[in-house]
């Protein structure tokens, strides 16, 4: 018997500078790191073999940037479209209240051709204030009849050739944002 001190292999191996966790398994087996150990049974590879490999996967990238790229611009295009659609949406939500608000303006215009005056600063500012917005008056006395503008109610023979005139405007018309929101009923002669 020798008087040697008695050490595990990992007490060997840390004694000796070297890292118990790296040392190689038996071929086909992890290694204690988790890495399979290097195998003497692995063919190399050649340079056109691995020349092949890096353009497959370098076609496998292009492949997947061309993919990002257009799914990228689908979802852009996407973006806005739901945009331009909420868009929309506030414009005839706010097309439907002034709608709702024409009859208003038609009483107060009333109420002031028949003299009640103090009317006359609720009517100008509720207009001025939807002016602001995009509502504009159609009061076409004397302009050509146009059919996309103006409602004729009536019609009465009249001189020339040149086409039917608007002669006198019985309920004012509107356009909200350059559309017609309400035609304005007229007095057509000619």
């Amino acid at each position: 018997m020798t008087n040697e001190p008695l050490h595990s292999d990992a007490e060997s191996s840390v004694a000796e500078g070297l890292d118990p966790t790296t040392r190689d398994a038996p071929p086909g087996e992890p290694a204690v790191d988790g890495l399979p150990a290097a195998s003497d049974a692995e063919p190399e590879l050649t340079v056109e073999q691995l020349v092949e490999s890096l353009e497959t996967v370098a076609g496998e990238r292009d492949g997947y940037l061309d993919a990002l790229l257009r799914l990228q611009a689908e979802f852009e295009n996407y973006r806005k479209a739901v945009a331009k659609r909420e868009s929309d949406a506030r414009e005839r939500a706010n097309e439907g209240l002034v709608s709702e608000l024409l009859p208003i303006l038609d009483a107060c215009d009333g109420a002031v051709s028949n003299g009640a005056e103090d009317v006359a600063p609720i009517r100008s500012t509720l207009t001025d204030a939807l002016v602001k917005q995009g509502l504009t008056r159609l009061e076409p006395a004397g302009a050509p009849f146009d059919p996309e503008h103006h409602e004729a109610v009536m019609h009465e023979p009249g001189e020339g050739a040149g086409g039917p005139i608007v002669a006198e405007v019985l309920r004012v018309g509107y356009q909200w944002k350059g559309r017609t929101l309400r035609p304005a009923m007229v007095r057509v002669q000619g």
